[in-house]
């Protein structure tokens, strides 16, 4: 449930939200939110943060997504980076890069997938090895957003075990004009503010400070930023599937036929309903999740975040079509705004994780069943 604190700012954030609108200007909004400092809310005090946590920011989020306005870099810029960057960085790299994504004067990209490794983060093939005491990096990325309007991005590679000569995960800041760091924007079907790069790093050479974290850390440090991903994804879906069904139960509630208005009808009211109770539940499972993060629980949290981003995912989509099937033609129309939702309510589905490998994560390690792969 939400403590006093957490209404105040739901209730805040939704007034921002509302004066903004689904056609509002993405980087006006991003501005206003960070004097406002409800894009920091995460990230420490001592470095221009709000001292909380992920359960703060998944409810700026999800209150800009039921107001028609989410901003996707929210999920990237404080919740991944920002929250990598104060649990593993050093005193230079909080001082350097905190206070301007908490503000939202300064944005970072998030760069893990690639072309060939798709779900599986294991076959990631960007390399980075050291020359001197700096680092070389190499290799591609693919589906990365915003990097155009990024400072930098922070890239997921792999450096090898002196031990044992085998590949580990390593993650290193690349400020957006580095010589060797070149993007592609790919052209998607999906109308977004927010676009979508292919990465190329040909030889990409980073000071040694350019690395977060211990070189040896690996898997740990990554998840750090994979599990706030999969919450913040659960409250982009949420925020969507909440401004969807409020249109159609505004819609239902005036459409008269017959003299009578839609939403008194079963057929109409009982969708209507359950797609209400199933984002409700997706809510109360993201909420757990990020309270089990929050408070430092990471193997607690990896099984709820995952179960929170399917339910979310699942819930948005059913209310996304509930509320299109509702409005019927209207649905489709640009005055309703609901038609350009059917698209990007998928994208919960498909990222940061797809559905499929939730469910093999749930398999393996909740049920304990054997794996496949």
């Amino acid at each position: 449930m939400d403590t006093e604190e957490h209404t105040a700012l739901r209730e805040a954030v939704a007034a921002l939200g509302k004066r903004h609108g689904r056609e509002s200007d993405t980087t006006r909004l991003w501005s206003e939110a960070g004097k406002l400092g409800y894009l920091g809310v995460n990230l420490p005090e001592a470095h221009g943060g709000g001292g909380g946590g992920i359960r703060e920011l998944s409810i700026v989020l999800e209150e800009l997504g039921a107001a028609g306005c989410p901003l996707l870099m929210l999920i990237v810029s404080p919740a991944i980076c920002g929250t990598v960057i104060a649990r593993f960085g050093t005193d230079a790299q909080k001082q350097e890069w905190l206070p301007g994504l908490a503000d939202g004067t300064r944005l970072m990209a998030f760069g893990i997938t690639e072309p060939d490794a798709g779900s599986n983060s294991h076959r990631i093939t960007t390399t980075a090895r050291r020359d001197g005491t700096d680092w070389l990096l190499t290799g591609r990325k693919v589906f990365i957003s915003g990097v155009d309007i990024a400072d930098a991005t922070l890239i997921v590679g792999r450096t090898e075990d002196a031990r044992t000569g085998r590949l580990k995960p390593c993650l290193l800041i690349v400020p957006r004009d580095t010589p060797g760091f070149s993007r592609r924007p790919i052209d998607m079907e999906l109308n977004a503010a927010e676009k979508q790069f292919e990465l190329v790093l040909d030889d990409v050479r980073l000071p040694a400070d350019a690395l977060v974290g211990d070189e040896d850390a690996g898997l740990l440090q990554l998840f750090a930023g994979l599990n706030p991903e999969r919450i913040m994804t659960a409250a982009f879906a949420i925020g969507m599937g909440r401004h969807a069904l409020a249109g159609a139960i505004a819609y239902a509630r005036d459409r008269s036929v017959w003299n009578t208005p839609i939403g008194a009808h079963q057929a109409i009211a009982h969708p209507l309903a359950q797609a209400h109770i199933e984002l409700e539940l997706a809510r109360l499972m993201m909420q757990k999740a990020a309270a089990l993060y929050d408070a430092g629980d990471d193997m607690g949290a990896g099984e709820a975040a995952n179960m929170a981003k399917y339910a979310a995912g699942e819930a948005c989509v059913k209310a996304v079509d509930q509320a299109v099937h509702t409005l019927g033609g209207n649905g489709l129309t640009r005055e309703y705004g609901l038609a350009r939702l059917i698209a990007a309510s998928r994208v919960a589905r498909i990222a940061p994780v797809s559905r499929e490998m939730i469910l093999n994560y749930v398999s393996h390690q909740t049920l304990g069943l054997p794996k496949s792969y």
